[in-house]
């Protein structure tokens, strides 16, 4: 590489190359972005556990699941002006800092309002995707952005999949080694994804530059902006068009993240690692399919334009929302998973399509329209929740438990929140379709 494209937007991504500040750079956000989700989700899987100790009743349950997205709207939009005016790496490595302590914190709570509480600060954590695909941008060349956004959030997302998979069993490692009881596993568990949260700070801040040819203050860029790049990414209607597909296929991604364990645990009757297990299914797809969407997005781009991407768009957003539907359906374990397994494809593939048109937008202001539409995902999860929280049906069951005692334990049935929920995304699919619009930009893909 010469000393010249040493200091230049790639413009191919080989995600098995850690050379050149441009590549280490990529691998350190999706990185860190992935422990970001990991630490966001990682009560998800344990939810049964905290529901039991504290009391949980079925509408606090739905407001702890609506706050754990709600306050990563705010933040996606804060942290988008942010970026843009300091850059993303002091950003970032504040923006971990401080969401550490309620991480490291939330296994303190008493009651159900701490809980809440705490369950709200940690959502902040979410912005960390804005700055993820706002870094990835900044690093690689037009032709590539698609794919790089694409498949650094992929990787990232998947984050959400690895703490649904594991937290229940770092729970258990800490009863076995008898630092704590099984009720009181997930408080001690949830100190694992605080501490992880503090090294990535280091790493960000250490490792990484802002741009490719070196970071903002450096540069003098941030004295230098004084244009309102929010603000032109808010008078742009294809921000917007973006921010409602992305509330109709994110917004479903966060949900069943923080869903699936309990659904699964109270509509099949599965373990909680088994449950864990499941939901991590879903999670993990990310890894691919996610990439996968920007890698067609960027193709059908080339030969369609952006009408084209509108198009695949709504494809995979009907694919979505039958698949919900079937799943909210089923009664049987092993279709269950495998409907999940197709939603999530089409969901995950349809995010990275939507990934792929906001490097686009507008090149002053990347970090704004990214906020933006990213908050958009977040206020289709917080909107869901309201849903699951009205369709949700408590139910009665009579258990034994592992003294072989018989007890009566409440469950919760999101059986008619999920099909409703597949119904409206299909319907939204219908309506993107019936969406023809052109983005133009300077930057020729």
């Amino acid at each position: 590489m010469s000393s010249i494209s040493t200091h230049q937007p790639l413009t191919r991504l080989n995600i098995f190359s850690f050379k050149g500040v441009q590549m280490r750079t990529f691998h350190i956000t999706w990185l860190t972005f992935f422990f970001s989700f990991f630490a966001w989700f990682g009560m998800a899987s344990l939810m049964p556990l905290a529901k039991e100790q504290l009391h949980l009743t079925k509408d606090q349950l739905g407001n702890i699941q609506i706050a754990s997205v709600s306050a990563t709207i705010i933040a996606r939009l804060l942290i988008g002006r942010l970026v843009d005016a300091y850059g993303p790496r002091l950003v970032y490595t504040w923006l971990l800092v401080i969401c550490a302590v309620p991480v490291l914190l939330i296994g303190t709570s008493q009651s159900y309002e701490s809980f809440l509480l705490f369950r709200l600060a940690i959502g902040v954590i979410g912005a960390s995707f804005v700055i993820t695909q706002f870094h990835t941008s900044v690093m690689f060349a037009p032709s590539i952005k698609g794919t790089a956004n694409a498949t650094a959030g992929g990787f990232g997302n998947a984050g959400a999949g690895l703490a649904n998979s594991t937290m229940p069993l770092i729970a258990a490692g800490f009863v076995g080694l008898g630092f704590c009881t099984h009720e009181d596993s997930w408080r001690y568990a949830m100190i694992v994804p605080g501490v992880i949260l503090l090294i990535c700070a280091f790493v960000y801040v250490r490792y990484t530059k802002d741009l490719p040819n070196g970071n903002y203050k450096e540069l003098g860029i941030s004295n230098q902006n004084k244009e309102n790049t929010f603000m032109l990414a808010v008078k742009d209607y294809r921000t917007w068009v973006l921010t409602v597909a992305y509330a109709a296929c994110f917004g479903v991604e966060i949900t069943i993240d923080n869903f699936a364990p309990i659904y699964f645990t109270d509509t099949f009757d599965a373990s909680l690692k088994t449950a864990g297990l499941c939901a991590g299914i879903f999670g993990m797809i990310n890894i691919f399919a996610r990439p996968l969407g920007g890698i067609v997005a960027d193709k059908v781009g080339k030969i369609y334009g952006f009408s084209g991407k509108n198009v695949l768009l709504a494809l995979l957003l009907i694919v979505e929302g039958i698949g919900i539907i079937f799943f909210g359906l089923t009664e049987q374990l092993g279709l269950a998973i495998f409907l999940m397994f197709l939603f999530g494809m089409s969901l995950k593939m349809a995010n990275g399509a939507t990934y792929s048109l906001v490097p686009f937008i507008n090149p002053k202001a990347v970090g704004s329209v990214a906020g933006i539409v990213g908050a958009g995902g977040n206020i289709g999860a917080m909107l869901i929740a309201f849903l699951f929280k009205a369709k949700a049906v408590k139910v009665t069951k009579d258990v034994i438990d592992t003294n072989g005692l018989s007890k009566t334990k409440e469950l919760i049935d999101y059986t008619d929140a999920f099909y409703t929920l597949g119904i409206i995304i299909f319907i939204t699919g219908i309506i993107v379709l019936a969406v023809k619009y052109a983005i133009k930009t300077k930057d020729s893909e």
